[in-house]
């Protein structure tokens, strides 16, 4: 990537408008992220766990003057709208699919325009647009290069976890300012606060590096002859892979081919220099 900001399309993710008197408390009780501080202009990350604590859907929810947007993988979209209608009982709240278009702008200069929001997870991811155009001279991309962008930087997404198969914290939605531990009760609460209480946690997502393609969703990463983890999604040259940190110290492969471990600056940060991950 050149110098220049790069600004992508991105036709994977779709907006649900989400509105009415009790909006607020509706979300706030359903999702990782507290949403009763959210202000105009504000994006943060969020997820819809299951009952058991599972991740089955990020978003972000992004403030508007008396209600909000949640920018969705468009695959999902009309699946989220149901579910959150299901839990709606007799709150007054509104759900609907929004035209709006989801953009990016990223890149080693990217810096704000009219129509984006700066992307609550790390600086270097850069800024979402919401119906927004492309600024004056940014490149034109698309939304395998701003994947491309992510991965680089070492954050998992969509792709990665699936529905119904990750905790968030294997997602490094703890890392990555998509739960707030101290906002109260969400569904799947119970099973990630105590994840986090305990602080062992076992198995994170890290990008692997490697010559040639990249392996198939699945196939198996191995410390020697023991499993050390999976391979979630990739590119030519690098992957995310759901490792276990108690296996990743020494030599790794990947059907035969010899694999390396990346630490982003991010997560060291994060976790701390002396941490496994």
């Amino acid at each position: 990537m050149t110098s220049k900001p790069a600004f992508a399309e991105l036709p994977s993710r779709a907006l649900i408008a989400v509105g009415g008197a009790d909006w607020r408390s509706f979300l706030q009780g359903l999702l990782t992220q507290d949403v009763e501080s959210l202000a105009p202009g504000e994006a943060r990350l969020a997820a819809l766990l299951t009952p058991q604590g599972r991740l089955l859907w990020d978003m972000f929810v992004v403030g508007r003057e008396d209600s909000c947007w949640l920018d969705v993988a468009r695959e999902h979209r009309e699946a989220i709208v149901q579910r959150l209608s299901l839990y709606r009982l007799r709150a007054k709240v509104e759900i609907a699919a929004d035209a709006a278009t989801v953009s990016a702008l990223f890149g080693p200069d990217a810096s704000s325009a009219p129509g984006f929001i700066r992307d609550p997870r790390l600086p270097e991811l850069g800024w979402r647009g919401y119906g927004a155009s492309a600024p004056a001279g940014a490149e034109l991309a698309d939304d395998a290069a701003y994947d491309d962008w992510r991965l680089e930087l070492g954050v998992p997404g969509p792709a990665d976890w699936g529905s119904d198969k990750t905790y968030p914290i294997e997602a490094n939605f703890d890392l990555l300012a998509g739960i707030d531990f101290k906002k109260g009760c969400f569904v799947g609460q119970e099973t990630t606060s105590r994840m986090k209480r305990r602080g062992q946690i076992k198995t994170r997502m890290l990008p692997i590096v490697f010559d040639g393609e990249a392996p198939a969703p699945g196939v198996e990463v191995l410390a020697g002859t023991l499993r050390a983890g999976e391979v979630c999604s990739g590119t030519d040259g690098r992957a995310m892979a759901l490792l276990r940190l108690d296996r990743i110290a020494g030599e790794l492969t990947v059907d035969g081919w010899p694999v390396s471990v990346e630490r982003p600056d991010w997560m060291v940060e994060a976790l701390g220099q002396g941490a496994p991950a």
